[in-house]
């Protein structure tokens, strides 16, 4: 039997934690604090633990407030996910959709992926969310997200499935002013005593590990001045003089004015974008998704097919 009256306690310490502040909170709920005050107070006597230090600077959680609160705030996200759907259900959508997906894919993938989605089941209800490619795992088996589009590849778990959507050759991104900026390619072993900006293996690690594998089988280590999260990062560090990065070459279009991007001599392939989903997954709507991204790689693929002929002749 669901205790509803716990859920609204666990609204209110939320709302406590994040204001730091019960008279903040209060405001922010709509009630007055005397009774806020005392709704926590029930809850800590419910639980038997402390959950705020109250000073003169506020309402400071105690270690065991800190250690539930993650916990927490993952409960309030999923019963406002419940409640959408409740919302959508009742008013004739027919299912929803949550995609996780990296800054790149959103701009080169899912644009046409959900063109079609919409036009063949109009009344799903699409959700698009920002992830790194080291969170698109996790939350897939968290079931958080029903699709992730990332920088995935390898054995991702027995759970998990993907599809690779997007590969692209490693390219060298350098300062206008670098000695190697008026080559036409550039040898990976050449770039062995160079700093360098690279991407995060924590956001991803198979996509990082790739890279690492390519010097190495060059004949060194890169020396990494700078970690970042994303690929246009890397390019904007190398802008600020900042190093030089290996990035895939379709990001040339995104290089400013005072960054080149080279070609290497070496042919070296890397997954940029892959959709990955759990296979204990039981949303329908998955299975639509797929279909929609495998039918727009199909469409991607004709038109390069005929801009080549087209330009051949």
């Amino acid at each position: 039997m669901i205790n509803f009256r716990l859920i609204r306690h666990l609204w209110l310490f939320l709302a406590v934690a994040e204001e730091q502040h019960f008279g903040r909170a209060a405001k922010r709920l709509g009630m007055s604090q005397p009774p806020l005050t005392e709704q926590i107070q029930v809850l800590e006597q419910a639980l038997k633990v402390k959950l705020f230090d109250r000073g003169r600077r506020g309402a400071q959680l105690t270690p065991v407030g800190q250690a539930i609160l993650p916990a927490v705030r993952k409960f309030a996200a999923q019963m406002e996910q419940l409640e959408l759907a409740v919302r959508e259900a009742a008013s004739g959508q027919s299912g929803t959709l949550t995609i996780g997906a990296i800054a790149t894919a959103m701009v080169e993938v899912l644009p046409p992926v959900l063109e079609r989605l919409r036009a063949a089941q109009p009344n799903v209800t699409i959700s698009v969310r920002e992830i790194d490619s080291a969170e698109a795992v996790p939350a897939l088996e968290a079931g958080d997200v029903d699709l992730a589009l990332a920088r995935l590849q390898g054995e991702l778990g027995a759970s998990i499935s993907s599809m690779p959507l997007a590969r692209d050759r490693l390219a060298v991104a350098l300062p206008a002013s670098h000695p190697l900026a008026a080559s036409k390619r550039v040898r990976l072993a050449s770039l062995a005593d160079e700093p360098f900006v690279m991407f995060a293996r924590r956001v991803s690690p198979d996509y990082f590990d790739s890279i690492i594998a390519a010097c190495k089988a060059h004949g060194f280590s890169p020396r990494i001045l700078h970690d970042v999260r994303t690929v246009s990062a890397q390019v904007a560090f190398v802008s600020c003089g900042q190093g030089i990065a290996l990035v895939p070459s379709m990001l040339r279009k995104l290089a400013p004015e005072n960054v080149v991007l080279l070609p290497l001599v070496e042919d070296v392939d890397v997954v940029t974008i892959a959709a990955a989903w759990s296979t204990r997954s039981t949303n329908p709507m998955v299975t639509g998704a797929l279909e929609a991204l495998t039918e727009s790689r199909r469409s991607e693929r004709q038109q390069s097919k005929r801009a080549r002929r087209a330009h051949a002749n």
